[in-house]
């Protein structure tokens, strides 16, 4: 067969589906050689889900085992490798019913991205501000709504240079000690807006937690939220006091 047939026949393919599809390059050949068989699979999921435009996308543990096939115990073994293979960046849900956040790393993700995405209103929405939100409304203890006010602080971390992950450490850290208050009889008001967290930001700037400890809060978080679920169906209670076996959480 000549060369210039075979170039016909390729002007004359065309995809049966115009959408849903998407660019597997050289980046989607380098993670079938770095993943395992399964954590391709739900790298290949991700691939097809993610925003074009930030390569995230956000689930939780059950949508993506029912979505591969597997048990969610085997999807979190997946996840980690994921994660540990730098294939993608995780940010994990305070809970198993929060939505975790995957966002797909340069070397694994063919498209160019942008930080600020069109929303569904023609309204311009940014990721960052997006996540803060996410997170805020996700540890149980807030209000469980995100004003303006709050996106303009968000906003204003942002240009700042605060990095995302120091933001969403202190939103665990501060959930931490608010629930503990509450369960030591302190006031039962919720947290009403991003701003109370702003001296725990400068306080983990100077002070970054270590990866271990973020893990410890983020189920410390659950704990104390279960706790608290508890407490209020039985009602207020005189005395009593939870002690934290991290004195620096409530110092």
């Amino acid at each position: 067969m000549t060369n210039q047939a075979i170039n016909v026949r390729e002007d004359n393919l065309c995809l049966k589906e115009p959408s849903g599809w998407f660019a597997a390059g050289a980046s989607f050949r380098r993670a079938l050689r770095t993943l395992s068989d399964g954590a391709f699979k739900l790298f290949a999921h991700l691939c097809l889900e993610a925003d074009r435009r930030t390569g995230r996308f956000e689930a939780v543990q059950g949508e993506l085992a029912k979505a591969i096939g597997k048990s969610r115990r085997i999807v979190g073994k997946y996840i980690e490798e994921l994660e540990h293979k730098e294939v993608c960046t995780v940010r994990s849900g305070t809970n198993q019913y929060a939505r975790t956040c995957f966002e797909i790393r340069d070397q694994y993700w063919p498209y160019r991205r942008t930080q600020e995405v069109e929303g569904a209103n023609g309204q311009v929405r940014n990721a960052y501000v997006d996540a803060i939100k996410n997170s805020f409304v996700a540890i149980g203890c807030t209000i469980g709504k995100f004003s303006a006010r709050d996106a303009q602080f968000a906003q204003g971390l942002q240009q700042r240079g605060i990095p995302l992950e120091i933001v969403q450490d202190a939103l665990l850290m501060g959930a931490t000690r608010k629930y503990i208050s509450w369960l030591n009889g302190g006031s039962p008001q919720p947290i009403g807006s991003l701003a109370y967290f702003e001296a725990l930001v400068s306080e983990i700037q100077q002070r970054p937690l270590p990866a271990d400890y973020r893990e410890y809060l983020r189920r410390k978080v659950v704990q104390l939220a279960r706790t608290c679920a508890k407490e209020s169906v039985k009602g207020p209670k005189n005395g009593g006091c939870l002690d934290m076996p991290c004195p620096e959480i409530v110092q």
